[in-house]
């Protein structure tokens, strides 16, 4: 196909951060560009996002003097998801996070450096929080991609790849043919649709709503996943999920837990700090018996709770899941079990009363000595010995951020189920499957894979249109 038979050389279906990362990049490349954005305007969920990139070997982390560096970063993310991902991938992420976190700075992203924090579990600040967060940063990509001659177009929604002589040559969208040099599929995640969570993620859909409601942009519907696979696309990543611990009392994320509750299996058996984040929280619930667990706690510590989280400015926190007044508010709705007694309480939520109470009796004499011994949790601990008593159940929780999508290589080529790359044809951010593992690394893991490879797309797709004109 000849550059003159073409709407554009580079066609980017989705416009959030990866879509627009690809279409800036592209047209430094010299491509004609177009983004084709199913919503009323460009976003997706990188605009709901906290703006928070994952990143290592930057200048600011450097001017908060720390030594960090692509190497360090790539042995904790393959380490702490068990080395079950492609290395080829992680290895790609990491070496060019620090140069795309430069790449926004330079766009006028404003990190400040009292900003950078620890946001997974490793020793070293790789969390680099956006001024004005994921709203602030998206404004930043539409005005750099408006700069240089992109052409935006929002409410249009793709159906399907034009498929030329086993080369993507284009798309079809609300009945009419866009052809193009290359495509870049940006179309977000599944969280907003049903179907396509229960066949990546069983378990979770399985669950009431309450533990997998949708918290995103409702325009991802796994769109791009699938008119990549009907163009013959592998997929990958299928059982992975970034999952939280809630109570499921609201649509509302409900990443922080207080340190005075005390979660039990269904055993009665302890198996975590109740304050762990939530990259490991969700995980260890979802290792129980039967994927749940009970926050445990008496009446003083829920009428000392207060109606706004203690560290609520600092971590950003909204509605507080366990205040008093709301705790009191899911008794009289039968969500939050109150019993006089712990064997009471037991009977009526079905964990084994030998169990609990045996935890309860070992968890107090822990807090009298003055500190928990066996999970060494910090914070404001509080015996659990004055009825009534409660308890909440809590499940690993999706909220929407999916990670199984198309198969893909370093550079952002989709690949077939024969690992070869389908001509013409890119996959970048959530649409993508296999950067992000079963554990999530830390805040900034999933806008940092989208910036990543929405650059690598973009230029990736603008070579290889000018070779295919």
């Amino acid at each position: 196909m000849t550059r003159a038979n073409r709407d554009c050389d580079v066609l980017i279906v989705g416009g959030g951060g990866a879509g627009m990362a690809a279409a800036i990049e592209a047209a430094d490349q010299g491509a004609a560009v177009a983004v084709l954005e199913a919503g009323t305007r460009p976003g997706g969920s990188t605009a709901l996002s906290g703006g928070v990139v994952y990143a290592a070997g930057t200048s600011i982390q450097r001017a908060a003097g720390w030594d960090d560096d692509a190497e360090r970063m790539y042995r904790y993310y393959m380490t702490f998801n068990r080395w079950n991902l492609e290395p080829w991938l992680i290895r790609r992420l990491c070496e060019e996070s620090a140069p795309t976190l430069g790449w926004l700075l330079g766009l006028g992203v404003e990190m400040p450096v009292d900003g950078l924090y620890v946001s997974g579990v490793e020793d070293v600040p790789r969390g680099h929080h956006t001024r004005g967060s994921g709203a602030a940063l998206l404004e930043h990509l539409l005005g750099a991609a408006s700069a240089r001659g992109v052409a935006i177009n929002s409410g249009v929604r793709v159906e399907a790849l034009l498929v030329e002589q086993g080369r993507v040559a284009g798309v079809v969208a609300q009945g009419a043919v866009m052809r193009a040099g290359a495509v870049v599929l940006a179309t977000g995640g599944y969280g907003a649709n049903r179907a396509m969570l229960a066949e990546f993620n069983p378990e979770i859909a399985e669950q009431d709503e309450r533990w997998s409601f949708y918290f995103g942009s409702e325009t991802s519907r796994g769109d791009g996943i699938r008119m990549a696979r009907e163009a013959g696309a592998a997929v990958t990543g299928a059982g992975r999920l970034l999952v939280n611990a809630s109570p499921g009392f609201s649509r509302d994320v409900a990443d922080f837990h207080p340190p005075w509750l005390v979660f039990v299996n269904r055993h009665g058996q302890r198996f975590m700090d109740e304050t762990w984040p939530y990259c490991i929280a969700g995980h260890r619930i979802e290792e129980q018996p039967g994927r749940r667990c009970f926050a445990i706690f008496d009446e003083p510590a829920r009428a000392a709770s207060p109606s706004r989280h203690p560290f609520a400015d600092k971590l950003g926190v909204g509605d507080f899941a366990y205040s008093g007044d709301r705790l009191a508010a899911e008794v009289a709705t039968g969500r939050v079990i109150a019993a006089a007694s712990l064997d009471e309480l037991a009977a009526r939520a079905g964990i084994d009363p030998v169990g609990l109470a045996g935890t309860v009796t070992r968890y107090n004499a822990d807090v009298r000595g003055g500190g928990d011994r066996q999970f060494f949790k910090q914070g404001a601990l509080a015996t659990i010995e004055t009825a009534p008593f409660y308890a909440a159940e809590v499940h690993a929780a999706s909220f929407g951020a999916t990670s199984a999508g198309v198969r893909i290589d370093p550079d952002a080529r989709v690949l077939g189920a024969d690992a070869g790359s389908i001509p013409g044809l890119y996959a970048a951010g959530e649409t993508a499957g296999g950067v992000l593992g079963e554990r999530y690394v830390g805040g900034g893991n999933y806008l940092s894979n989208a910036l990543i490879f929405g650059r690598i797309a973009g230029r990736g797709a603008a070579a290889d249109a000018r070779q295919s004109a």
